[in-house]
């Protein structure tokens, strides 16, 4: 068996294939300064070479080449403010301890020992800045990224590097997570400036806060055809310190934010009418996308990116295109049959770095999964086999005993790495699972998942590799009765000898825009698969974001909780995805609280970024300090954008209520995106599903009656049973339509089914409602 093995390559930004059409690109790129001092550190390579089996580079990563003799190094001490004594954490000591330590971010805080002088962001760090003229490196990663790792141990933990920092530079870092708007900012330069981008990223900025140079992952010693960190900072340091050249970077640094602003600001184009040719469009290029051998919307690496295949599998079902289905049906099972799925334990990784699903990098999202119990919620509505409802049990199984605060919050992520190795968690030697497995177990495991003596996989990112590893993944899932039992307590025997292992870091911050996804997700899995406990959980989930984050009074909602303490950050991505979240929730309870509180998220959301002039939603509020621009997100990679979660929210939101300041936003918000939807569509394809929605007049169910007796219920779960996007469920009481509360029941509830202004004849048997529903396209 061939061993997967990965050299250098940043943890990327899922890509549309043939690359992101929306990325601009700096103009007169070969004139700038940046693109002088990329040909003086990197020389004219455009691409980073790599083997064909590792972690993803994003293509046109700039690369650094060995192309002159390092300066001397400054032999200053590390500064005052990185104290060299001896700090006590835990039981560990520390030599040094710097101003991280105050921080909450589970990431800022991986960096609090380092001998770097780290700043928050923020106006200390800004006026340093200023007061010493000094350039500003601005480090920006998440705490399970595992090269964020790698670079911290090579150069961020060296003593040399930090002392030459310390010296001509004020280091800020940045928890990705926390601070999407401010990465977003400076993700786009470094996009438009090298062709490519991912975590961790690291700029170069004045003191005004505008970047001059920028890239991903900088190694300490040349490698990887790059020349090392401490030659850049000492190039940069050197051109800094000489006026002539220091204006050149400031004039430089300036007008490309002025084309970084001009390109970066939507404006509606007034010429394309959506329509639903753009629809099947879109289906077409998502067609066109598919690999058929082993799944998925992209070559390698693959992310699962669900928002792509949901749309997809909507449309095909819709029109009956049975080849789509297909697709979308093979790509969920060959993600759950590979590596980046977790056998033992459940869940998925972030993404795979090869074409087959098997090595994955193994940090776990709560975005993802909150995404994917979605999908193969989806899958198992329009196919029936109850495997992807195995998979969304399992997802959610691991989520409620791994990623859940006592309170009901949901966790960020789980860790790559273990014990300074990736993966160590997740594999197996062959000995190791021959210890603990009787033989008869034991064969069925070699077989079923595929395990040699020789191992799947080797990190060669460290510099003491483990050997023989082996990534669990379905490799002959033929078993009878018999074998299927000794695999299941082959599973139960390795989960438990895993539960002693050291485990990968939890990034147990709570953020209101994952939690959002997340909460839809098990409310809807609660309702689809009749399950009370996942509605009981998504209900204590909405009471402690509620508690830690939102203010009523003002509509205010927060971004972070941990710890005790939330930020004081808002996000367009908190409001758009809570306020989605809650929703599912009203329509699997039906309860007016629910809806109430949808509808004062979108009031604050829309009163603190929507733009009414041209439509659209900024990333950040308008009393957001030190941003050099507020942007329009418009892009739907891992993650979904704020924009494209906050229309569909909006559109499924005004007509259950009949809202129309909350239809104008939506319409006037998917318009302004027609060029993208027209020409670009993988590059916003949970907007597309928004546009869908938009041009196809949703059904409603209404359930009129008592919403929380039995036979109401047994009526909400049949709603929940087919599979139609298209609609909205809602009661006929509290703030919805008009026209629903004057639909009343007869000696009991009753459904109707409307479309506009048409209802069906009540009824009050659950399998004629699902059978009106499977009617409906």
């Amino acid at each position: 068996m061939n061993k997967e093995h990965r050299t250098f390559r940043p943890c990327p930004i899922p890509t549309p294939q043939y690359g992101r059409p929306s990325m601009l690109s700096l103009k007169n790129r070969s004139g700038s300064f940046a693109s002088l001092l990329a040909l003086a550190v990197m020389g004219c390579q455009p691409n980073v070479s790599t083997t064909t089996q590792t972690a993803a580079t994003p293509a046109g990563q700039a690369t650094a080449q060995t192309t002159s003799q390092p300066q001397t190094v400054s032999s200053t001490n590390v500064s005052s403010e990185t104290k060299p004594a001896e700090a006590s954490h835990g039981e560990k000591k520390h030599k040094y301890t710097n101003r991280l330590i105050n921080e909450k971010s589970p990431y800022l805080r991986q960096h609090m020992h380092n001998p770097v002088d780290w700043y928050p962001w923020g106006e200390e760090a800004f006026a340093k800045a200023r007061k010493e003229n000094k350039p500003i490196l601005l480090s920006i990663g998440y705490s399970t990224c595992h090269w964020c790792h790698v670079m911290e141990r090579e150069s961020f933990e060296n003593e040399k590097i930090a002392e030459f920092l310390n010296e001509h530079y004020v280091s800020i870092k940045i928890d990705r997570e926390e601070r999407p708007d401010v990465d977003k900012i400076y993700m786009t330069y470094v996009q438009a400036s090298t062709g490519g981008g991912g975590w961790p990223l690291n700029v170069f900025l004045t003191p005004e806060l505008k970047p001059f140079f920028g890239g991903t992952y900088f190694p300490a010693e040349p490698k990887y055809g790059k020349r090392s960190f401490l030659d850049l900072l000492q190039l940069i340091q050197q051109m800094w310190a000489d006026d002539e050249q220091r204006a050149k970077v400031l004039n430089a640094a300036g007008q490309q934010f002025e084309q970084i602003k001009s390109f970066t600001s939507v404006k509606p184009t007034g010429e394309l009418e959506l329509s639903t040719a753009l629809l099947t469009n879109a289906v077409a290029k998502f067609k066109s996308m598919y690999e058929p051998q082993y799944g998925g919307f992209d070559q390698q690496p693959k992310f699962p990116r669900p928002s792509l295949p949901r749309f997809l599998l909507a449309q095909a079902h819709k029109m009956g295109d049975q080849e789509a289905i297909k697709m979308v049906l093979h790509t969920c099972d060959a993600m759950a049959a590979g590596g980046i799925y977790d056998h033992i334990g459940g869940g998925f990784a972030r993404y795979s770095v090869d074409a087959k699903w098997l090595v994955p990098h193994f940090e776990k999202m709560l975005y993802d999964n909150a995404q994917l119990v979605q999908l193969y919620l989806d899958a198992y509505l329009v196919s029936g086999q109850s495997k992807y409802a195995d998979v969304v049990r399992d997802i959610l199984k691991y989520v409620l005993r791994d990623m859940t605060h006592p309170g009901g919050g949901f966790y960020s992520a789980e860790d790559a790495d273990s014990e300074g190795h990736e993966g160590k968690f997740y594999c197996w030697t062959e000995d190791q699972l021959d210890e603990i497995l009787d033989d008869d177990e034991m064969k069925v495991v070699v077989r079923y998942y595929g395990i040699t003596e020789e191992g799947n996989f080797e990190d060669h990112s460290h510099p003491e590799p483990l050997k023989k590893l082996n990534v669990l993944s379905i490799v002959d899932p033929k078993l009878n009765e018999a074998e299927a039992k000794l695999l299941e307590s082959a599973n139960k025997k390795i989960f438990d000898k895993r539960d002693t292992r050291v485990r990968p870091g939890l990034d147990d911050k709570v953020l209101a825009s994952w939690n959002g996804l997340m909460l839809g997700a098990i409310a809807r899995a609660g309702a689809v698969l009749k399950e009370p406990k996942y509605i009981a959980a998504a209900e204590k989930n909405v009471a402690f974001l509620k508690e830690k984050l939102w203010v009523a009074k003002s509509k205010t909602l927060y971004h972070r909780w941990r710890d005790g303490e939330r930020d004081n950050v808002q996000l367009l991505d908190a409001y758009s995805s809570l306020m989605d979240g809650v929703l599912h929730v009203y329509e699997a309870t039906l309860k007016n609280e629910y809806l109430q509180f949808a509808l004062d998220l979108s009031d604050g959301m829309i009163k603190r970024f929507y733009d009414p002039e041209v439509g659209g939603f900024y990333q950040s509020d308008e009393s957001s300090r030190h941003l050099l621009l507020r942007l329009k997100e418009d892009y739907d990679g891992a993650e979904p954008s704020g924009n494209s979660v906050a229309s569909l929210a909006l559109l499924r939101l005004a007509k259950i209520t009949d809202n129309k300041k909350l239809l104008e936003a939506a319409e006037k918000t998917v318009n302004l995106f027609a060029t993208q939807l027209s020409g670009t569509p993988h590059s916003v394809p949970y907007l597309v599903s928004a546009m869908a929605y938009l041009l196809n007049e949703p059904h409603r169910v209404v359930i009129a009656g008592d919403a929380s007796s039995d036979a109401a219920q047994k009526l909400l779960l049949a709603a929940h049973e087919v599979f139609q996007p298209n609609k909205v469920i809602l009661g006929n009481t509290g703030p919805v339509e008009e026209f629903a509360k004057g639909l009343k029941g007869k000696d009991g509830p009753v459904v109707f089914l409307c479309t506009g202004t048409f209802c069906h004849p009540p009824t009050t048997d659950p399998k004629k409602v699902a059978s009106l529903l499977k009617g409906k396209k």
